[in-house]
C-alpha cells in the first residue's frame, strides 16, 4: 500500500508542477545530461532490474527535472545532503518502476494513447489542464476549446519539448492511471468467503472466564541466567529471517569544530567599530554599503517594522533619523542600523494590471522588449483616452489569471509582487496608472485603492557574519591532522581519550549508498572512503559542515545472517526469557494446581474475562497484555475439566484454568453487516499492502549508484 501511495504522491508532485507552469512553458530546455561513468567505459547503467538497465542519462535527467521542480516551488535549487536525497528516492522509484510495469504488462494492463486523451479533454481532477488556466474561471469546468488547442500543440512537439512534456503530463498520468488499475484488481481479488465468517463471528461471541496464576520473568534475576554466543547463534539459525543484515561499516570519529571562537567575534566588532563613524559621515549610504560589502543587502525602499530583515529594529527607531545605532549582534551576526527617512505607507493595496509578457515563466521568450514596449505605450495611452481597462486586459490576457478579471489582481500586501511593481504599488497615490517594467514585461498598473496606513522606514544595513578567522580554521586542521597521523583504529581510540576528545561511534551501520554518518550531513566523500578502505584504518581530515572529522573504520558487516554480537541486542532479551521459562516450569512441576503455582512464587490466584472481554479474536488480555498463547489455551476444552500445565507467555510463565465459555448474543444484522464490509476492506488493504515487497523479494536488483556518484 505504501508504494502504491508512493507512486501516486509522485505523481501528484508533478501535477503540482505543471501547475506552476503556463500553457506555453510546455517549450522547456532540454533536460538531458551527458552518460559519463566512473565504470572506466564498461557500463553506462546505475543500475539494473531483473536485468533491465536503468542507465545514466535516464537517472540523471529525471534527477534534473525533480531538481528544477523542487526549484520552481521553493525558489532554490536543491544541494548537498537535498540532493542525495533525490537521487535516492528517484532510484527507490525507477525500481518500483520498472518491477510495477513489468508485472502489469504480464496482467495486460496498459495506458493507451485514447486514454490520455480522454484525460486531457476531461474534468478528472488528475487533468493538469484545470489548473492551466484552461478551466471556466467561473464553473471550474475545462474549456474546451482551450484544451484541444493546447492537446493539438501537444501533439506537434518534438526533441526536449516533448520529452518535457512526456515527463511532466504524459508519465506521471500513465503511472497514476495504471497504479488505480492495478490497485483495482487487488482491491477486487479480496474474498471473504461464508466459512470464514461464520469462523470469526463465532470467535468474537464466545468468552471465556479463567482463573490464572502469572509468573513474570522478572521473578528470576538476570544474573541467574547467562546467554552465550553459542545460545544467539543457535537462536538465529533458528529465525535467520529476522536477522537479516545488509553490507555496511561501523564507523567511529572524531571532530574539530571550525566555528568561530570568541576572538573572532572581537575581530568583527572591532572592524564594525572604526567602520561606524564612515557610515554615520557618508551621506550615500547605499555606495557605503556595497563598498564595505554587508551580509544585508541595501534596499532603497520604505520597509513597516514587520518587513525589516532584524529584530532590532524598534531599538534603532529610538535614536534620530541619519544615526548609526550598534553593532548589535543577530543571527550570527553583527549589525550596523542607520535610519535614512520615515513615510505613511499603506498595509494593503487593491490593483489591476495588463501584462505584455517578454518571457515565460520559465525565461522562454515570448515578445522582444521593444515591441512590447511600444504596445505599452499604446494601450496606456488608448486607456487614457477614455478606452476599456477590463476590455483590454481580455484583449492582451499576458496574465490569463487576471485578465479574465478584467486585469484585477485583488487586494495584496506589501512585498507579494516582485520589487519593481511593489514599489509602484505602496508608493504611488490611489488612482495612478503608469507602465512598470518588470522581470516578466511591461505592466500597465493601476491603482485602485489602498488602507491601513502604517509607518514605513527606509534603513541602511552594515551586517558582517561572524565568521572563524584563518588562525581557527588552520588550528582546527592542525588538530585534525595530529589525530589522523595516528593511523589505526585502536589509537584513534587511545588518542581521543588522552586528548579529552569525544569519539563518537556512528549509531548505525554505514552503508554503501549513504550521504551521511551519524549526525554528519553531507558525508558523501567520507562513506566513500570507508568502503574504499579496510578495517583499522584512519581516514586523513575530512572538511564536513563546519568541522574536520578524522574516523576509523571499526568492522566490515558482510551481507547475510547477523553474527552473535550482531545479533545480541534483538535476541538476547528472547533467549534469556526461554531460559527463565525452563526454570520457572521446572519449579512446577509437570502438572501444577493453580495454588500450588501460586505458592511457589508467594503469589495470588486471579480472575481475567469477568468482562466478557476475552474472545479468542482478543489481541490482549486485560490486566494482562498481549498474550496470546494464553487466550489460545483460554478457549482449550481440556482446561475446563483440568488446570493447564505451564504456558510459556510473552511476559511471564503462566497457569490457568477455564471457569466458563459463554456465548454472546447475536448482533443485530445491520451491525453484521458494518462488520463485514470492514472486514472485506481490511482484507482489501492486506492485499494491497504487500504486493511491492513481495516482488521487490523476488527481483534480481543490482545497484552501481556507490561507484558513480
Amino acid at each position: 500500500m505504501q508504494i502504491i501511495q508512493s507512486i501516486r504522491d509522485k505523481g501528484a508532485i508533478f501535477v503540482i508542477v505543471v501547475i506552476a507552469l503556463s500553457l506555453i512553458g510546455f517549450i522547456l530546455m532540454d533536460s538531458r545530461q551527458g552518460g559519463s561513468t566512473m565504470f572506466g567505459g564498461n557500463t553506462n547503467n546505475v543500475g539494473k532490474v531483473n536485468g533491465e538497465e536503468i542507465s545514466i542519462s535516464d537517472f540523471n535527467k529525471r534527477v534534473k527535472e525533480m531538481e528544477d521542480m523542487e526549484e520552481q516551488r521553493n525558489g532554490q535549487r536543491p544541494s548537498g545532503t537535498r540532493t542525495y536525497q533525490i537521487r535516492d528516492q528517484l532510484w527507490n522509484q525507477m525500481v518500483a518502476e520498472k518491477i510495477f510495469y513489468k508485472e502489469a504488462a504480464k496482467l495486460g494492463i496498459t495506458f493507451t494513447p485514447k486514454e490520455l486523451t480522454h484525460i486531457l479533454l476531461s474534468n478528472d481532477p488528475s487533468n493538469p489542464f484545470l489548473q492551466q488556466g484552461l478551466a471556466d474561471p467561473n464553473t471550474g469546468q475545462l474549456d474546451m476549446a482551450k484544451a484541444q488547442e493546447a492537446l493539438s500543440n501537444i501533439k506537434k512537439f518534438t526533441g526536449a519539448r516533448k520529452d518535457a512534456v512526456n515527463a511532466q503530463i504524459v508519465d506521471p498520468l500513465k503511472l497514476s492511471t495504471i497504479v488505480n488499475k492495478y490497485s483495482g484488481l487487488l482491491s477486487a481479488s479480496a474474498y471473504y468467503p461464508a466459512w470464514m465468517q461464520e469462523q470469526e463471528k463465532a470467535e468474537a461471541k464466545n468468552f471465556a472466564n479463567i482463573s490464572y496464576v502469572s509468573i513474570p520473568y522478572g521473578e528470576i534475576s538476570d544474573s541467574a541466567v547467562k546467554v552465550t554466543d553459542a545460545d544467539i547463534d543457535a537462536y538465529v539459525q533458528k529465525h535467520k529471517e529476522l536477522f537479516k543484515q545488509e553490507a555496511g561499516r561501523k564507523v567511529s570519529y572524531v571532530t574539530f569544530s571550525q566555528l568561530p571562537n570568541a576572538a573572532d567575534s572581537a575581530r568583527v566588532m572591532d572592524m564594525l567599530n572604526k567602520l561606524k563613524p564612515q557610515f554615520e559621515a557618508d551621506t550615500n549610504a547605499k555606495a557605503f554599503v556595497a563598498r564595505n560589502t554587508s551580509v544585508i543587502d541595501f534596499k532603497d525602499e520604505y520597509l513597516p517594522v514587520t518587513k525589516a530583515p532584524i529584530k532590532e529594529l524598534d531599538s534603532v527607531l529610538k535614536y534620530p533619523i541619519g544615526t548609526v545605532v550598534g553593532p548589535f549582534s543577530e543571527n550570527g551576526d553583527y549589525i550596523l542600523a542607520k535610519v535614512l527617512g520615515t513615510k505613511q505607507m499603506p498595509d494593503s493595496v487593491h490593483a489591476r494590471h495588463i501584462l505584455l509578457a517578454t518571457a515565460d515563466r520559465n525565461g522562454q521568450p515570448l515578445m522582444d522588449d521593444s515591441t512590447a514596449h511600444r504596445k505599452a505605450d499604446s494601450i496606456l495611452a488608448a486607456i487614457k483616452g477614455g478606452a476599456d481597462f477590463g476590455k483590454l486586459a481580455l484583449q492582451y490576457p499576458g496574465d490569463a489569471g487576471s485578465a479574465v478579471k478584467g486585469g484585477d489582481l485583488g487586494t495584496f500586501g506589501y512585498g507579494t509582487m516582485v520589487p519593481e511593481f511593489n514599489e509602484f504599488a505602496f508608493t504611488k497615490p490611489v488612482g495612478s496608472i503608469d507602465i512598470v517594467k518588470t522581470q516578466f514585461g511591461y505592466h500597465i498598473l493601476n491603482i485602485l485603492s489602498q488602507k491601513d496606513f502604517k509607518p514605513a522606514y527606509k534603513v541602511a544595513y552594515l551586517a558582517k557574519e561572524i565568521i572563524a578567522g584563518e588562525a581557527t580554521i588552520n588550528n582546527a586542521s592542525l588538530q585534525a591532522t595530529k589525530a589522523s597521523a595516528v593511523k589505526t583504529a585502536k589509537a584513534l581510540q587511545d588518542y581521543a581519550a588522552k586528548n579529552g576528545l569525544q569519539l563518537v561511534q556512528a549509531p548505525a551501520i554505514v552503508k554503501e549508498n549513504d550521504y551521511s554518518i551519524g549526525s554528519l550531513q553531507d558525508a558523501r566523500q567520507l562513506v566513500k572512503w570507508v568502503f574504499e578502505n579496510k578495517v583499522g584504518d584512519v581516514s586523513e581530515p575530512f572538511g564536513i559542515g563546519d568541522q574536520f572529522v578524522v574516523a576509523s573504520i571499526d568492522q566490515v558487516i558482510k551481507e547475510g545472517t547477523q553474527d552473535a554480537a550482531t545479533a545480541r541486542p534483538g535476541a538476547e532479551a528472547i533467549i534469556r526469557n526461554e531460559k527463565k521459562a525452563a526454570i520457572i516450569k521446572t519449579k512446577l512441576g509437570a502438572t501444577p494446581t493453580l495454588e500450588s503455582a501460586a505458592a511457589a512464587y508467594n503469589k495470588q490466584v486471579a480472575v481475567a474475562g469477568a468482562d466478557s472481554t476475552l474472545t479468542f479474536a482478543s489481541q490482549m488480555i486485560n490486566g494482562l497484555g498481549i498474550e496470546p498463547k494464553v487466550i489460545g489455551a483460554s478457549f482449550n476444552k481440556e482446561y475446563q475439566t483440568k488446570v493447564s500445565p505451564a504456558i510459556e507467555g510473552t511476559s511471564g510463565v503462566y497457569v490457568i484454568k477455564v471457569n466458563s465459555v459463554q456465548t454472546k448474543p447475536d448482533d443485530s444484522p445491520e451491525t453484521v453487516k458494518a462488520q463485514v464490509a470492514a472486514r472485506m476492506g481490511a482484507l482489501r488493504s492486506q492485499a494491497m499492502g504487500n504486493w511491492y515487497e513481495s516482488l521487490k523479494k523476488e527481483a534480481t536488483i543490482k545497484d552501481y549508484r556507490s561507484k558513480i556518484f
